[in-house]
This record gives C-alpha cells, sequence and structure tokens, in this order.
C-alpha cells in the first residue's frame, strides 16, 4: 500500500491554506461580534516568510478579497469593512517586505558560503588522489554545517625525500586560525622540497609559525600554537617517517589490524617559541616499516576528543567498524566520518580532519 505523504515544500502553502480556511470558516459561523480576522492576518506572514515573492503576493491578494468578501457576506458596514481589509493589507504589505529581506539575506549568505569556501580550498586544497606508491583520500567536517573555514589542515606533497605529508590543528577559530593555517602550509611546502629530515622540516615550519605569531601579536605569539603529526614515506614505500609535535598519534592499518603509533619521544607543539629546547637531530624520527596494503591514518581531535552523550571519548581503537579490511582510502575516510557522527549522534563540538595514504601493492603503470 502506497502512503502518500506531502513534500517540504508543500508544507507552507498547506499552513497557509489551513489558517486563511480557518479564518474563513470563523467568520462565517462564529457567533457575533467574532471574527476570524486575526487567522485571515495570519495567512500573509506565513507565505510571506515561507513562499517565494509571487506566490506570497498570490496569499495576499487572496485574503484580501476574502475579507472583503466575507465582511459583505456578514452585512458588516462600510467602516468595518474598510478597517478589515487596510488591517490584512498592511500585513500583507509588511509580509512581502519580510519576503524580500529573508531573499536578500539568503542571497548573502550563499555568497559569504561561497567565499568562504573558495578561502578554504585556497588554503587548503584537495591532495592529490595518487603520489608515489600512495593512494590518498582526506575528508574534512566543520563542527558547524554553516562553518566552512577552521583551524585543521593536512598536505601532502612529493619530494626527493619521498612523499611528505602534514596534518595539523591550530589553537583557536575564524580568521585567525585561517592565518595561520596559511603560513604552516605554505612553509611545509616551501621547506619539503629542501629539508633533509623531517625532524629538520619540522623546525622549520616551527620557526614560520612562531615568527609569524611574533609579528601579529608579540604579547600573545605563544597563544596560536600549532599541533602536527609529519610522516615520511620513502620513494619505495617500504619506511615509514613520523615527527609527532604535541599531536594526536596516527594509526597503522593493515590486514584488518589497527595499531596506534605512538611517539618514542613526546614534543612540543610548533609556534611555541621554544626551539632551542629541542636542537636539531635531538630527537629523531620513529620510523616504522609500511607494507604493501596498508595504510595511515592520520586524524585531529575533532576524531579523538568526540564524545558520546555519557561524555566518553571516542576511540578508533575500540570501535569494531575500523577493525576491517578497506579496499582503499575513500573507503576508511568514510567508514570514520559515520563512525564519529554515529557516536556523537551527530553533535561535534570541533572540526574533524582526516587524512589517509595507503600503499598500493602495484606502483602506478606509467605509460
Amino acid at each position: 500500500m502506497t502512503v502518500l505523504r506531502p513534500t517540504l515544500a508543500k508544507v507552507p502553502w498547506m499552513l497557509a491554506a489551513l489558517v486563511l480556511v480557518a479564518g474563513l470558516a470563523l467568520d462565517l459561523f462564529a457567533p457575533q461580534p467574532y471574527t476570524g480576522l486575526p487567522l485571515l492576518a495570519a495567512a500573509p506572514l506565513i507565505a510571506g516568510a515561507t513562499l517565494p515573492f509571487r506566490s506570497a503576493l498570490a496569499v495576499v491578494c487572496v485574503t484580501c478579497v476574502v475579507s472583503v468578501s466575507v465582511d459583505i457576506e456578514r452585512g458588516r458596514p462600510a467602516t468595518p469593512l474598510i478597517v478589515d481589509l487596510a488591517v490584512v493589507s498592511v500585513i500583507g504589505v509588511l509580509a512581502l517586505a519580510v519576503n524580500q529581506l529573508i531573499v536578500r539575506q539568503g542571497r548573502d549568505l550563499a555568497l559569504t558560503r561561497d567565499v568562504a569556501e573558495r578561502v578554504q580550498r585556497a588554503v587548503l586544497p584537495e591532495p592529490p588522489r595518487n603520489v608515489g606508491p600512495l593512494a590518498v583520500a582526506a575528508g574534512y567536517t566543520a563542527a558547524q554545517a554553516e562553518a566552512r573555514i577552521g583551524g585543521d589542515f593536512f598536505a601532502v606533497q612529493e619530494t626527493p625525500f619521498g612523499v611528505r605529508m602534514i596534518i595539523g590543528d591550530v589553537r583557536g577559530k575564524g580568521v585567525a586560525a585561517v592565518a595561520v593555517v596559511s603560513i604552516a602550509i605554505g612553509a611545509f611546502r616551501q621547506e619539503a622540497e629542501y629539508s633533509p629530515s623531517l625532524v629538520t622540516l619540522g623546525q622549520r615550519i616551527d620557526e614560520a609559525v612562531t615568527r609569524e605569531a611574533a609579528r601579529s601579536d608579540p604579547l600573545s605569539s605563544t597563544e596560536g600554537f600549532v599541533t602536527a603529526v609529519l610522516a615520511e614515506v620513502s620513494t619505495d614505500g617500504e619506511a615509514l617517517s613520523l615527527v609527532n609535535r604535541g599531536h594526536p598519534p596516527p594509526y597503522l592499518m593493515h590486514d584488518g589490524r589497527l595499531a596506534r603509533l605512538d611517539p618514542a619521544v613526546p614534543q612540543l607543539p610548533l609556534g611555541l617559541g621554544l626551539g632551542d629546547l629541542t636542537p636539531a637531530g635531538s630527537v629523531p624520527a620513529d620510523v616504522v616499516r609500511l607494507p604493501p596494503g596498508a595504510s595511515l591514518l592520520l586524524v585531529t581531535d575533532g576524531v579523538t576528543e568526540a564524545r558520546d552523550k555519557r561524555g566518553t571519548f571516542y576511540d578508533p581503537l575500540a570501535s569494531e567498524r575500523m577493525h576491517r579490511r578497506f579496499s582503499d582510502p575513500d573507503a576508511v575516510v568514510d567508514a570514520l566520518t559515520e563512525d564519529v557522527g554515529h557516536w556523537t549522534e551527530g553533535k561535534r563540538d570541533d572540526d574533524m580532519a582526516i587524512l589517509v595514504v595507503t600503499r598500493r601493492h602495484r606502483p602506478p603503470h606509467v605509460a
């Protein structure tokens, strides 16, 4: 049996018509001196707030005609008739003005969101789908659907030393966080080509973020620090090197198993201006093997600090969904995003960035 349900687009029409009919019924059948004028006047307001301009104008005109017709039918004097018509007309004009204001605000909001999205794409472009021996996928979910710009970022780049990548999270929100993101990604893009090691690369990014913070606000130069994980996959895909600067650790996924790659020596975030405390080479990168078909999963704290209704943090290691064999990195991103959404019941307090790289079993074919 097919059940017919009104579509969402028809609901405003139905509501305005229902209110109009209710006002008409009260005017015709309610005892005197009661009239249905308040309900008649509500119909244009509903139409103005929910329908397109032409449709709202049609409702206003119909309401005016109904108001006059009912007054004539009930034999009301000319003065009440004119007053009722004036009330409905004034409210109708106000409803149409509200309609245009809503349309204008909608256009402004759409333009703002479009600009924000273009800025986000300029600062945080999509990584390449394939680079070196790796297949790549990434996902970004804002804490609020209206927000398109945040402090989470990632980048992947092929260099003479192998494929290098970064995922990070800037302390703070809004435009200030995006400014730090642009500095961090710019420094990564530049220095990844020349820094002989991940440790040196981390220090160069640290210096760039620290300099910019000191220039923009010397009194709070330690407030815009960046947590990050730097990773490098060797040109043959065998070796995976990691430098963790105060960021949630990444995960190694292989044959349905998930392992967290905690740093051997915890390090400070970037941008604190304390680079002299960790001189070059004092803390070497952690190196693990990356088997064919294995994936490196990098996340921001929007994943690891996601809470359920009891306040329990999400843990990928405890999730059955994440202990599966995945065919490609996109499947990992989709599964993790869905799993976190299920854990939090769709409520998030922080942006969430996910970067997954998978070592292909065979190198890409070159014609």
